[in-house]
């Protein structure tokens, strides 16, 4: 922590370090009433009324009052790992559903039920990461009337390739009717080589927090505005990427050791001038320096251009998931 001359601990962090790797110290009552001190190191991801949203490197975010601080400093990123990262099933679920938030979700046991408005089917979907502690039959009966309530078709993520269980599922699915519509492969890679791509058109690429209309126009995946900006700056800590005049935007959610790429998108009078790179390039070195070493992505399986650029960076599959639809 920070120690000043005189021996004191000091703050030396603002709201203005929002993104940046930080260390604090905190002080709190024990059980004792004696004062006992926490530290915490990760990315300061908000800092708004008072209060600070750490993201540390395990993905677990942590709130922390300013009247607490006693002691805080920026410090240097972790080293970023240039070969392949390792990753469960789970781990990797997980930090994809917290890169698309739904507006609301409810537990039925191992299962999350989300819902967002229609936006996205990944925010709009069930997660099955267990079991839903009841029948499947009347798990599925469940989901079908909770989703009916809110006026969405009713639609379960499930992997393959990756956990047996889901694979389980896929089949007891497909045996029930339901459809599968939309598949997406889920593509790992490490960090450090996205950055060092040499994309002359990188330092064009203005970052940003939030969207703006160069970005949504470009994204063209909205009906709803409102919606779009409350949806996707949702997330442990998130950079929007522009080229001037929209020619290409891409979206990057960085958690602990991951960072997250999605609607990377190219003008189409623009395509195969590197811009689609330019932009992840970019993206990669705002998350290296957050200390993220491994990168995730999704890309849908009739998108071939998009599966070669991805594969010429160096990412691999991990799993495919699907989206699995109730039957009418």
């Amino acid at each position: 922590m920070e120690i000043t001359a005189g021996g004191l601990l000091e703050v030396r962090i603002t709201p203005a370090d929002v993104g940046k790797r930080v260390s604090v110290r905190r002080v709190e009552a024990g059980l004792s009433g004696s004062p006992e001190f926490t530290d915490t190191v990760g990315v300061l991801t908000s800092w708004d009324q008072g209060v600070l949203l750490i993201t540390k490197k395990n993905g677990q975010s942590v709130r922390i009052a300013e009247s607490s601080l006693v002691a805080g400093k920026i410090v240097p990123p972790a080293p970023a790992r240039r070969r392949g990262p390792a990753a469960s099933f789970e781990e990797l679920s997980r930090v994809a559903a917290r890169a698309w938030q739904p507006l609301e979700s409810e537990q039925l046991g191992g299962w999350t039920l989300r819902a967002a408005a229609g936006f996205t089917r990944r925010a709009n979907s069930v997660l099955p990461l267990g079991d839903p502690g009841i029948p499947l039959d009347e798990a599925l009966a469940r989901v079908t009337a909770w989703y009916a309530e809110r006026s969405l078709p009713a639609y379960v993520q499930v992997a393959t390739g990756a956990a047996g269980t889901q694979e389980v599922l896929a089949a007891e699915l497909e045996r029930r009717g339901w459809a599968s519509e939309v598949s997406a492969e889920v593509r790992i890679g490490a960090l450090a080589p996205v950055g060092d791509v040499d994309a002359p058109a990188a330092g064009a690429v203005r970052l940003t927090r939030a969207p703006d209309e160069d970005w949504l126009g470009r994204y063209g995946k909205v009906s709803d505005l409102d919606l779009a900006r409350r949806m996707l700056v949702e997330g442990p800590s998130v950079w929007f990427a522009a080229l001037p005049g929209g020619r290409a935007v891409g979206r990057c959610v960085v958690d602990g050791r991951w960072a997250g790429f999605a609607a990377v998108t190219v003008d189409p009078a623009h395509r195969r001038e590197g811009l689609a790179t330019a932009v992840m390039a970019a993206l990669a070195r705002r998350a290296l320096e957050e200390g993220a070493s491994a990168a995730w992505l999704q890309v849908e399986t009739d998108n071939p251009g998009a599966r070669a650029l991805y594969d010429g960076l160096g990412f691999a599959t991990h799993h495919t998931y699907h989206h699995y639809r109730a039957a009418a």
